[in-house]
């Protein structure tokens, strides 16, 4: 995998972020289970494992938990904020981005990655959902929601059954480049 390395010269941690970099977006509930925790937190770990770059809404509950995963291999986290204060980060956030947008940061976050990996989550993941679907961004579910309606050919949310079957599928799907229908 492409893996992003921080650089040590004066002391200070640097990244280096090259051209082809794999960007994936974890989404889910604010709140959460110890149980849709500790999934998100292997979420984050493999992203992390695998190189890639982990973004996400950069606050509490599963998006804590899967930064937290990212930060425990090594990985660079990327916190789309909604408000207008970095200090709205939980602590595994590498690069705070201060939106002051509120629920529209969720245009940021299905723009800027690859693939969006959903873990549980309620309305608000679901509006990140369908906005990646609509800019035809690849959706991997880990217990989310399921959409159907007439006239689809295929789920438009690929079902994982667990943290290691999303995160492959993800770097599979970036290396193919399948389109949300």
């Amino acid at each position: 995998m492409m893996a992003t390395k921080p650089i040590l010269d004066d002391g200070r941690k640097r990244w280096k972020m090259k051209s082809n970099q794999i960007y994936i977006g974890v989404i889910g509930d604010g709140e959460c289970s110890e149980e849709v925790a500790r999934i998100a937190y292997e979420v984050g770990r493999r992203i992390g494992e695998g190189g890639a770059v982990l973004l996400c809404g950069g606050r509490g509950g599963v998006m804590e938990a899967a930064a937290r995963g990212a930060k425990s291999a090594g990985g660079l986290t990327v916190g789309i904020l909604p408000g207008i204060s970095r200090e709205e980060a939980n602590s595994y956030i590498d690069i705070p981005i201060v939106t002051g947008m509120r629920e529209a940061r969720n245009v940021i976050i299905a723009r800027s990655c690859q693939v969006l990996i959903a873990v549980s989550g309620m309305f608000g993941t679901l509006s990140e959902i369908a906005l990646a679907c609509r800019f035809g961004v690849p959706v991997i579910g880990l217990i989310t929601w399921t959409i159907d309606r007439p006239g689809l050919t295929h789920p438009p949310i690929v079902e994982a059954k667990d943290p290691e079957e999303a995160v492959e599928t993800a770097f599979r799907m970036i290396q193919k480049e399948r389109k949300c229908p």
